[in-house]
């Protein structure tokens, strides 16, 4: 019946039709709903079931664990710092809703932890989705081109790299930053040089930075303040932090943080869905963890007696902040990464080794990883530029030779 009544208004849609300009909203719905049904028509192409649809939903299938624990630890965290605090509901509508729904503030319990946390992260996803949906539909309309589904992964990406108490004006301006200024003014999806839920994630990071990287954001609870392991160094020292977190919280992402970026566990099923299915590039992820490995542990060498981000050592590094998360899903963008094998590997090394310089030579960017990225994006054509002339004049010398 559904796919009767695309079909009987579809004619409205094409060119000619009263609602011609709205084809883009028309084709978002069907192909979302079902398989593209354009296909090639020349006598020479290749068939493979992977189009871009089922690309982008199978990386939306591999973030599925993150989204699990950005509900879970986000309530865990919000919940357990209610019971130091010895209160027994939430803030504000969130506790209402808890209490309709009988779900109590205990950190023990894993219902409890998910629900409180969905009330977090869910109006924030939403937002981002709406927002951003707009201007891919606008711009798509405008242009009139299709609104494709690389939408789906920017809209849940962006979410997960965000503190839970971000307001959600803030998730709007910068979701359109990313959508906008990162992705449409340079033709839409396949032609932006930058990961958009990363442009949109630096842009906030720069335009409001207390509500991005203050110690009063990351713990869903009014008024309570907790630092990141990562934030905490470089102001305390190493033993303050190993002292309130162990590299076994760190892995499972038990710690305050973003809300999908915490655990490296999870990070490491999605890169084993993506490597799996040959989504993700395991060059960029081995290249990127190699490189941060090595150069955390040549640094990790140097007394510093100013500089407390020396004595973390390369274990920590991968384990905190956003570089699971990053290197899994970030980095590996098929659009802003780079194309070639020896490309990709250059180009995970210059953002391992980014990644390290910011997050130990300057402190005052405790994170790196968003910056790295970026700062790899910007490369990754000229990487894939000289691996390519190089292999030209390589053809082209043994063509003369021979």
């Amino acid at each position: 019946m559904l796919r009767q009544l695309l079909d009987s208004v579809e004619p409205h849609f094409e060119r000619g039709g009263r609602l011609e300009r709205l084809y883009p909203l028309y084709e978002l719905v069907d192909t979302f709903l079902y398989t593209p049904s354009d296909v090639t028509g020349n006598a020479a192409h290749v068939r493979d079931g992977l189009d871009l649809k089922r690309m982008m939903i199978t990386v939306v299938l591999a973030m599925v664990p993150c989204i699990f624990m950005a509900m879970w630890n986000t309530g865990y965290q919000a919940n357990l710092a209610l019971a130091e605090l010895g209160r027994t509901s939430a803030d504000g509508w969130r506790g209402v809703v808890l209490t309709v729904l009988g779900v109590g503030v205990d950190p023990g319990s894993l219902v409890a932890n998910v629900v409180h946390g969905a009330l977090w992260f869910l109006p924030v996803f939403l937002v981002c989705n709406a927002v951003g949906g707009f201007w891919e539909a606008l711009f798509s309309t405008i242009r009139r081109h299709e609104v494709n589904e690389g939408f789906l992964v920017t809209g849940m990406l962006f979410p997960l790299t965000l503190p839970p108490t971000i307001p959600l004006w803030q998730v709007a301006v910068g979701i359109s930053f990313g959508v906008v200024i990162g992705k449409e003014i340079f033709g839409g999806t396949g032609k932006n040089f930058l990961n958009p839920a990363l442009t949109a994630r630096a842009f906030l990071y720069f335009a409001y930075p207390v509500e991005i990287t203050g110690d009063r954001i990351w713990v869903a609870v009014d008024g309570y303040s907790r630092a990141t392991p990562l934030g905490q160094v470089p102001a305390d020292g190493i033993a303050p932090m190993e002292a309130g977190f162990t590299k076994m919280q760190a892995f499972l992402g038990v710690l305050p943080g973003s809300m999908g970026e915490t655990s490296v566990l999870a990070c490491l099923i999605g890169a084993a869905i993506l490597i799996a299915t040959g989504i993700g590039s395991w060059r960029i992820m081995a290249s990127m963890t190699a490189t941060t490995f090595l150069l955390a542990w040549l640094l990790h060498q140097v007394d510093s007696q100013t500089n407390h981000m020396f004595a973390l050592d390369p274990v920590w590094h991968l384990l905190l902040g956003g570089f699971a998360f990053g290197c899994v899903y970030m980095a590996t963008d098929p659009v802003s990464a780079s194309f070639t094998n020896l490309g990709k590997w250059l180009y995970g090394a210059l953002i391992g080794v980014m990644t390290v310089l910011i997050r130990v030579v300057n402190p005052a960017f405790p994170e790196g990883v968003m910056l790295a990225i970026l700062f790899g994006n910007i490369f990754a054509p000229v990487f894939d530029y000289l691996v390519v002339q190089a292999n030209i004049r390589r053809r082209a010398l043994r063509t003369a030779v021979s």
